[in-house]
C-alpha cells in the first residue's frame, strides 16, 4: 500500500482516540450522557448535602460528588454502554472530599487513578 493510506489509517485512529478523550473529559465534568439510565441529583445547599457514589461509565467504576440521596445505577450504565458498544478512557478522579459550588456538588479535593 501507499504511504499516504498508512497515514490516513493512523490519522483516523489517532481522531477517534482524541473523541473518547474528550467524551471522558465531558463524563467527568459531570454533563448529562445518553448513557446514564438514571437522572443523577448534583444539586446541593450546603457541603454536607454532597457525599461521593459511583456513578459508572462505560469503563465502570466511576466516582463522583451529588447529592446524598441522589439514587445511582452504575451497572445500568455499564449495560446500557455495552448495549450501544461504547467504550471509554479508562481513569477517574480518586475524590478526598465534595464542595457545594453555585448550588452543585463538585470535587473539593482529589488525584488522578488508574
Amino acid at each position: 500500500m501507499p504511504k499516504g493510506i498508512y497515514r490516513n489509517r493512523y490519522s483516523i485512529g489517532a481522531a477517534c482516540l482524541l473523541l473518547l478523550v474528550i467524551s471522558g473529559i465531558a463524563w467527568a465534568k459531570g454533563s448529562v450522557s445518553s448513557h446514564d439510565p438514571v437522572p443523577v441529583d448534583y444539586s446541593c445547599q450546603v457541603d454536607a448535602d454532597c457525599v461521593v457514589k459511583d456513578v459508572g461509565n462505560c469503563c465502570g467504576y466511576y466516582p463522583a460528588c451529588v447529592n446524598v440521596s441522589a439514587k445511582t445505577d452504575p451497572k445500568g450504565v455499564q449495560a446500557q454502554c455495552e448495549k450501544d458498544g461504547m467504550g471509554s478512557v479508562c481513569g477517574f478522579e480518586e475524590i478526598q472530599s465534595c464542595s457545594c459550588v453555585e448550588q452543585r456538588c463538585v470535587s473539593a479535593g482529589s488525584s488522578l487513578a488508574q
